[in-house]
């Protein structure tokens, strides 16, 4: 999986500018692929942090090659309605909205809203006011957290 291969790439240098990985999607498209890189910090990330990572990473990508052809690098904060990509961060957001797509259908939905109740190895259990869900991380295609403002969820 590219996206693994390109998380093992990045997260020392990441690291070593003091930000936290949060994530990285890669998407093939006909003429140029997206790289999104999602990086964190504790006080939050700027547009400066972003050129910064963005600077020392194209560095990384013109050495190593990993990807074959044309495309685009966006480093970015994972903001509020950030994706989640492991169980460790679903487990940081016990209680949150989340919206999360499925490979594979359980209970008949592949498309899923309600809060992140459990979270135990790589089982996520999310409900919602008709029923829990209980997936494996490897079933999530895309999942986002859904804020909620003034208590009112999206």
């Amino acid at each position: 999986m590219k996206e693994k291969l390109l998380t093992d790439l990045f997260q020392p240098v990441i690291e070593d500018l003091g930000f936290q990985l949060w994530g990285v999607e890669y998407m093939p498209q006909k003429n140029n692929a997206i790289l999104r890189v999602f990086i964190d910090h504790e006080n939050g990330v700027n547009v400066n942090d972003c050129a910064r990572c963005s600077h020392e990473l194209s560095g990384l990508l013109e050495v190593e090659d990993p990807i074959s052809g044309a495309y685009v690098l966006e480093v970015s904060s994972p903001g509020m309605d950030r994706v989640l990509f492991s169980t460790e961060q679903f487990k940081r957001y016990i209680g949150e909205f989340v919206q999360v797509k499925l490979a594979q259908p359980v209970l008949g939905a592949r498309n899923i809203k309600g809060t992140i109740k459990a979270v135990n190895d790589e089982q996520i259990v999310v409900a919602n006011e008709v029923t829990e869900y209980e997936f494996e991380m490897t079933n999530v295609m895309k999942a986002r957290l859904k804020p909620s403002f003034g208590g009112v969820k999206k």
